[in-house]
């Protein structure tokens, strides 16, 4: 990698949003390319995250706390959607649930990282990871196609070999795939 490459990062602030999927395991390897790139790395987890993977290992990775609620302030006591969103210079969401690209095809904010779609003003960057049935549906792809027209990048998930056991496409970019797609915005 090219010096130029790796410090187009450095002291950049990037927000994480980590949904509840099992590829949520790539998306710690994703925090820590992006801190070992010089990035400074919040993590907001939504509750079905935490199912798949702890908020230490973030915490751990980013030197930062983990954001989980809308309404128990860490950092920001006007609120964790204004504070961060302020903060954020890209929002990536890996990842990128059905559930996630639904409540932001159609404006619902129930939860912080929702919350934080509705509220940032920097570029976001989905990386969508789930069943193939569940990508292939009309909905899923309805609910794509808005994302898209509404400004958001979608870093394409891949075919492989899926947790379910199936092959096809729903699989997650890879951590790397990401990193390269962060970096095109800087």
């Amino acid at each position: 990698m090219a010096d130029s490459q790796h410090n187009v990062l450095e002291g950049r602030e990037i927000l994480l949003g980590v949904a509840g999927g099992i590829a949520a395991y790539k998306t710690a390897d994703l925090a820590s390319k992006l801190v070992q790139a010089g990035a400074r790395v919040s993590v907001v987890m939504t509750a079905s995250a935490s199912r798949f993977i702890g908020a230490t290992t973030f915490e751990a990775l980013t030197n930062r706390p983990v954001y989980q609620h809308t309404f128990e302030p860490h950092e920001h006591f006007q609120g964790e959607h204004i504070g961060l969103a302020r903060r954020a210079e890209v929002f990536v969401v890996a990842p990128a649930t059905a559930n996630v690209l639904a409540k932001a095809a159609h404006g619902i904010a129930d939860d912080l990282l929702s919350t934080l779609l509705l509220t940032v003003t920097c570029q976001v960057l989905f990386a969508p990871a789930m069943n193939t049935e569940m990508w292939g549906k009309p909905a899923v792809q309805r609910n794509v196609a808005q994302v898209k027209a509404d400004g958001i990048h979608i870093v394409e998930p891949g075919s492989g070999w899926l947790s379910c056991g199936q092959v096809g496409a729903g699989r997650m970019a890879e951590p790397a795939a990401i990193l390269e797609a962060i970096r095109s915005y800087f």
